[in-house]
């Protein structure tokens, strides 16, 4: 699965937008994950886990910045997220299902920063490009 240039453009332009907050929307996405699908809860037993909470800003803030290097690595998505991935296979061990989890719960929050610019093309374009970023990081898995 590729993006189309069209797609490309909707990302990177959203992104401007979505990069000013970035840690709003990383904190709410992992509020998102937690309440809905608490098993995944059980890969943070030392994060203070409520809402707002320091753990919650510092990781959410992790996840979108790393969501940024794909986002500037665009065309070597695979290349920017190898390390993130080897972590969270051989270190971590996260099961992979997480992140298609983690994906539609940054979907949802991005859809909801901004519904003027959440077009029905820039939903494809989003989830597309979430359903790439999941395939990168579960590629240590197989």
């Amino acid at each position: 699965m590729s993006l189309t240039k069209a797609e490309r453009t909707i990302i990177l332009s959203m992104w401007d937008k979505i990069s000013t907050q970035a840690d709003a929307i990383g904190t709410q996405a992992l509020e998102r994950l937690f309440a809905s699908y608490p098993q995944t809860k059980t890969y943070f037993p030392h994060f203070d886990l409520h809402p707002g909470s320091a753990h919650l800003r510092v990781h959410g803030a992790k996840v979108v910045a790393a969501l940024g290097e794909a986002v500037k690595s665009i065309d070597n998505i695979g290349g920017a997220l190898a390390k993130l991935s080897e972590l969270h296979a051989y270190i971590l061990r996260v099961d992979p299902v997480n992140f298609k989890l983690l994906s539609h719960c940054l979907l949802v929050t991005v859809a909801s920063h901004f519904p003027a610019d959440f077009t029905a093309d820039a939903h494809t374009a989003w989830d597309k490009f979430l359903s790439i970023v999941s395939c990168v990081l579960t590629e240590k898995y197989r």
